[in-house]
């Protein structure tokens, strides 16, 4: 067996990435992913009520991705992109995000191990609001096949 990366990297962490999230984004977001809830899509309604427009929560992809991208980029770290697929992921939500929200996200390497031949490399990412509430906790795994 090929050891593919280097266990030393557990605790490694990444960010913080900040992103405003805009009413436009969720609305894009929405319809890309075909979700036609108006409460993501009715700038009026939304304003005539005197509430924000609130983003689905699968929108947490779009504001930790640049932390994930730090980790799979890290030249550290030097993960092998070509044999690396994504295996599982997790989410675990919190508070609603609304437009206007300033959310930081950080994450960090909870485990690396091998298991038949392959590295599995497990990042935790958490995103926060600007009132410092949790919005989601995502565990992400990787698997990078031996060569």
């Amino acid at each position: 067996m090929v050891k593919l990366v280097d266990t030393k990297f557990i605790g490694k962490k990444y960010g913080p990435t900040k992103y405003e999230v805009g009413r436009e984004k969720i609305k894009e977001f929405a319809k890309a992913t075909g979700d036609m809830n108006p409460r993501y899509l009715d700038f009026d309604a939304a304003e005539k009520e005197g509430r924000p427009v609130i983003a689905p929560p699968m929108f947490a992809v779009v504001y930790a991705k640049d932390v994930i991208e730090q980790m799979l980029l890290d030249r550290e770290l030097a993960l092998n992109l070509m044999m690396l697929v994504h295996g599982e992921q997790e989410f675990e939500f919190g508070v609603t995000v609304k437009s206007g929200d300033l959310i930081t996200t950080e994450g960090v390497i909870k485990d690396i191990f091998n298991k038949k031949g392959k590295d599995f490399v497990i990042e935790e990412t958490v995103s926060k609001n600007q009132n410092g509430e949790m919005t989601v906790r995502g565990l992400l795994t990787f698997v990078i096949r031996g060569s």
